[in-house]
This record gives structure tokens, C-alpha cells and sequence, in this order.
């Protein structure tokens, strides 16, 4: 398996994987594959990676800007992230989020967020963290791995091409 920046022609792949992936999942709505072109076609899709295998895209994982109530910048927000079901539990997902932390050094982020699982995500360093807020988010599921020693604090919001804004970058 390789991890590697998405391509034009993984798109379809993208929309395929990430629409089976989070079918029948009980904190999804449906929206995630839309998520992801809603933000791409707004310029806002600051990286994207693509798990691999024999020429088939596996798994995907998605990385957009947010805004901080109190300013902080350089701070992106994780996801979604899909890996096929006749895949998952195979690592895969891991290599995806390594992936985007290399990214993240290499840019010299400010730092990351999501919505998800802490058993999964703690063991990259995410924690919850009282200082950052998502709206109607539980805040045990609202977690954040700061990468600088500048203070982040308030509400968090991503762009909002993520909830179906179109507003360009």
C-alpha cells in the first residue's frame, strides 16, 4: 500500500469510497462525499491523500482550514476520512493520519482538529481540549493536536463549503 496527495483522476474513486465507507454509519447523514467537493471546488481543500493498493484508491483522508474565535491561525481541520469497509481495521486509516502529520511538520501548522473517536485519535496526540469548542459537538469527541506554542481558544468553525457554503477562499 502507498499513501500519496491526491490526483484529478482519484475523484471519482474519492466520492465512491467515502459514500461506502460512511453508509449506515450512525453519526453520518450522508453528506461526507459532498463535504469533500463542496471544499475542493472552493479552493479550500488544503490537502488531500489517498491510501493505495494495486492502483485502487483504498481510503481518503481530507484536510481544510478552520477559524478560531481568538485568531489563531495555521490551523486545519481533519476529515472526513474514509477507508473501504472491506478494508478497514487494516491500518489503513493510521497511515492516512501519519500522513497528514507529516504534512502538517512540513508546513509548520499551527495545529489540527476533529470530530471523532478519542480511542482511535489519541494515539496521535489529539486530545480533547476545554479551550476549543465545535458547536453542537460533544466535547469529548472535539479533539486537537496543537503543533505551536501559539494560544488557540474559542469557538472553532470550518469553512463554509464544509456545510455547504459556497464561499471561495
Amino acid at each position: 500500500m502507498i499513501v500519496r496527495a491526491e490526483e484529478d483522476e482519484d475523484r471519482a474513486a474519492i466520492h465512491a469510497l467515502t459514500g461506502a465507507a460512511f453508509d449506515g454509519h450512525p453519526h453520518s447523514d450522508g453528506s461526507e462525499p459532498a463535504i469533500i467537493e463542496r471544499l475542493r471546488q472552493a479552493g479550500v481543500l488544503s490537502a488531500s491523500f489517498v491510501a493505495e493498493e494495486d492502483g485502487a484508491v483504498i481510503g481518503h483522508i481530507a484536510f481544510s482550514p478552520v477559524g478560531i474565535e481568538n485568531g489563531a491561525e495555521g490551523w486545519f481541520g481533519l476529515g472526513p476520512i474514509s477507508v473501504l469497509p472491506a478494508w478497514q481495521g487494516r491500518g489503513i486509516g493510521s497511515s492516512l493520519t501519519k500522513k497528514g502529520l507529516d504534512w502538517f511538520k512540513e508546513t509548520g501548522a499551527a495545529g489540527c482538529v476533529l470530530a471523532g473517536d478519542p480511542h482511535f485519535y489519541e494515539r496521535f496526540g489529539f486530545r480533547a481540549d476545554a479551550a476549543l469548542t465545535l458547536q453542537d459537538c460533544a466535547p469529548q469527541y472535539f479533539l486537537a493536536l496543537p503543533l505551536s506554542s501559539a494560544p488557540a481558544f474559542g469557538m472553532v468553525t470550518y469553512h463554509p463549503a464544509f456545510y455547504g457554503g459556497s464561499e471561495r477562499a
